[in-house]
């Protein structure tokens, strides 16, 4: 279980985040929407550990671990993983190496014994047919001169190869045509397990057809002010996100 307790969070001596509270069960998929510049990826980041971002006030805590006393390596091993908007790559590292150096990592983290190559590549070919991921990449440095589809698919492919608890998707769906979309979700939905949540941030509901979620909440100026099923998705699609912020507003 992801649980998020009045987390405020600045950079630069600036707000961003004012006040979360946010639990996810173990199994569920909720999804964060909001307008531009509300915080959705601010919050993505602070969970993740990025050190840009001062945590001000509340807890993040992840299978009983607080999460704010750890370091993003150490996020990981407990079960966290982010999936970027933006995928960088790594020069010079293969996908292949990176990846097995990771998963041994976490491994090693929870006094499992390490995977040996046989082991490993019997994993890489299972779960790159999960996205479609051709094999040929893997022996390319991370994300090296990938199209901006293969990036998103390899980004889901490292989430099925490091088996996380809590999944945090940050506008997964960014730049992606309607059969990388396609693709991109039946790899997370072949995810879904009792074990495992997701965090899916997005701007619009068209991932939302393909990655259905338990519960929508919508983000305006750090903070959440409405939360519902999924058709609340389908009414911000229809109505956008202007009487929300001008409710929110009212409220304020």
């Amino acid at each position: 279980m992801l649980q998020i307790t009045n987390l405020h969070a600045s950079i630069d001596d600036q707000p961003i985040l004012r006040g979360i509270d946010l639990t996810i069960n173990d199994g569920e998929v909720h999804s964060l929407m909001g307008p531009n510049g509300s915080g959705k990826s601010t919050l993505a980041k602070v969970l993740a550990g990025d050190e840009a971002y001062e945590v001000t006030d509340g807890s993040i805590v992840l299978n009983g671990e607080d999460l704010l006393e750890l370091d993003p390596h150490e996020r990981s091993a407990a079960g966290l993983f982010m999936a970027f908007q933006y995928p960088v790559e790594i020069p010079g590292v293969s996908m292949k190496y990176f990846l097995r150096t990771a998963i041994n990592s976490i491994r090693k983290y929870r006094e499992l014994d390490e995977l040996d190559a046989y082991e490993f590549l019997s994993l890489v070919k299972e779960r790159a047919a999960m996205v479609e991921l051709d094999l040929d990449l893997l022996d390319r440095p991370v994300n090296g001169g990938f199209s901006g589809g293969e990036k998103k698919r390899a980004e889901v492919f490292q989430m099925a190869m490091l088996e996380p608890t809590a999944c945090i998707l940050d506008e997964t769906d960014s730049g992606l045509d309607i059969d990388a979309l396609r693709i991109v979700a039946d790899g997370v939905n072949k995810m879904r397990a009792d074990n495992r949540s997701f965090l899916v941030i997005t701007h619009y509901q068209r991932l939302l057809s393909y990655i259905v979620p338990d519960v929508v909440h919508v983000l305006v100026d750090g903070k959440i002010v409405q939360t519902g099923d999924k058709t609340l998705a389908l009414e911000l699609e229809e109505h956008g996100y202007a009487c929300v912020e001008k409710n929110n507003a009212v409220d304020a």
